[in-house]
């Protein structure tokens, strides 16, 4: 018992982990469009793959609810086969990533653009599941899901199935929002066990006409890819697919760690091998043909607050899931549909960070717009597309906030007009620093004195030399320019 002194706490919290990490292994394959065992074999793989390796000792590895959008388009798209392929390069990328120690560098990505991308998330995932919810077909794009909601509302109060559906889905949701609210020793159970396994139980009692899960078995839902289908590298879109899942698979599972880090006062994260450990997960998973795996803060935080102290218990977790898989996989035939569009539903609005917007507009509002930009255009766009247009415009403020530069005039009503430059004379600014020189009086000399700047870009040496030239011109004198030594 002394190699292993925490073994009791361990395998207590690893069954936790299994009992929070069942339903939505299950809930996210199915919002992916994918048979539902694929999200146990993501989950197990996470146990028994990264749940070995080193990196983030506590933080649990599989499906995420951030990648379900990416993951339903990549699949409706390229098909299902193609998946392998996506998910095995991302993690080759990612291997390669952490071999030369990139893993730290997702740090400086800004928060503001990874929160928007999980804002945008959120939103098309609780639209696309609100279909769900009563039964009905989701539109393909972001904009589509959202314009159709009410008229599929409204349609759904005239049919006895849709309303059936949506009850078991709002159930679910609000049992999930009120779960923390009941007493401790009822909240043994996990929230989300506890929503779908009522929502079952309710379903089958009451006999209600509502979808429930399509079982394919383990093993028939293993569809490695096949050599024909690494062709499909050659196709720009898959690989701009696989760029997509790289850089948000690897952002999201080291700001889970970041964010576990602060859960515990165990050892740090080490990013560089928890990227490695990312992508060894990833590459298994896609040579089964199975969903992208990345680490995910809700089973990270149970297994944290349920007392776990080493990884033992996120391995034990693997273990537990693949029991299931093997030995009881009908039990997932009996779980509707809507209840996991519930789970989605309620796991999307965590990604929306309404709150945390509202005192970000406060106190930076450029950091909040580029959160609700990139959101907006994950929504109105693409995925892809819009992280990038968060990533440009999180640059050009960063460039715009590094430009700073300061002007000071000197004019005793005699002699040369002195001016001082100060700072950082970039394009940005040059609109500015060109309007207070052309303000100076025409008949004056002018004696521009650069010596305060640290830079000086092309275009602003131009622009200046220009100003000068035609000053020089319309007035008595040249221009006296100063720059530093």
């Amino acid at each position: 018992m002394t190699k292993f002194p925490h073994l009791k706490q361990d395998f207590a919290a690893s069954l936790v982990v299994f009992l929070v990490a069942l339903p939505l292994c299950v809930g996210v394959a199915v919002a992916s469009g994918v048979p539902a065992e694929l999200g146990l074999v993501t989950g197990i793989v996470g146990g028994l793959v990264t749940g070995l390796m080193r990196g983030s000792s506590l933080q649990v590895s599989g499906p995420a609810a951030g990648l379900t959008v990416l993951v339903f388009e990549a699949v409706r798209e390229f098909g299902l086969p193609a998946l392998g392929v996506l998910v095995l390069s991302t993690g080759v990328l990612q291997i390669a990533m952490g071999a030369l120690r990139l893993g730290r560098y997702f740090r400086a990505i800004s928060v503001s653009v990874v929160e928007g991308m999980l804002a945008g998330i959120g939103l098309v995932l609780i639209a696309g599941q609100l279909y769900s919810l009563i039964g009905a077909k989701a539109p393909e794009s972001g904009l589509a899901k959202i314009a159709g909601l009410p008229e599929a509302l409204v349609d759904a109060f005239g049919s006895t199935g849709a309303l059936a559906s949506l009850a078991v889905g709002a159930g679910t949701v609000a049992v999930l929002v009120g779960w923390k609210r009941l007493p401790a020793k009822v909240r043994t159970v996990p929230g989300p066990l506890a929503a779908v396994g009522l929502a079952t139980l309710a379903a089958l009692v009451l006999d209600l006409p509502v979808a429930t899960v399509e079982v394919h078995g383990l093993l028939g839902s293993i569809q490695p890819p096949s050599l024909d289908a690494f062709g499909e590298l050659a196709n720009i879109g898959l690989l701009g697919t696989v760029v997509a899942f790289t850089l948000i698979a690897s952002a999201e599972s080291l700001f889970s760690a970041a964010a576990v880090d602060r859960l515990h006062d165990g050892p740090r994260t080490e990013y560089d091998k928890e990227l490695l450990a990312q992508g060894a997960g990833n590459a298994v998973c896609g040579a089964l043909g199975a969903l992208p795996m990345t680490a995910v803060i809700v089973r990270s935080a149970a297994n944290v607050q349920a007392g776990a102290r080493t990884k033992a218990s996120r391995v034990l977790h693997g273990v537990w899931l693949l029991l299931f898989a093997a030995l009881l996989p009908n039990v997932l035939a009996y779980i509707p549909i809507p209840a996991l569009a519930g789970i989605l539903v309620h796991a999307g609005a965590k990604l929306v960070p309404v709150r945390g917007l509202v005192s970000l507009w406060r106190e930076h509002r450029g950091e909040a717009l580029i959160l609700v930009v990139t959101a907006v255009s994950i929504v109105a766009v693409s995925m892809f597309e819009g992280v990038l247009i968060g990533l440009a415009l999180a640059i050009v403020k960063t460039a715009w906030e590094a430009s700073h530069i300061k002007m000071e005039i000197v004019d005793k009503g005699a002699g040369p007009v002195q001016a001082y430059l100060s700072g950082n004379a970039t394009f940005l600014r040059l609109p500015k620093i060109l309007d207070s020189l052309e303000a100076l009086p025409q008949d004056r000399p002018v004696e521009l004195d650069l010596s305060g700047l640290h830079h000086l870009d092309h275009a602003c040496r131009t622009a200046l030399e220009n100003w000068a030239e035609r000053h020089s011109d319309a007035g008595t004198e040249p221009v006296r320019v100063t720059t530093a030594a």
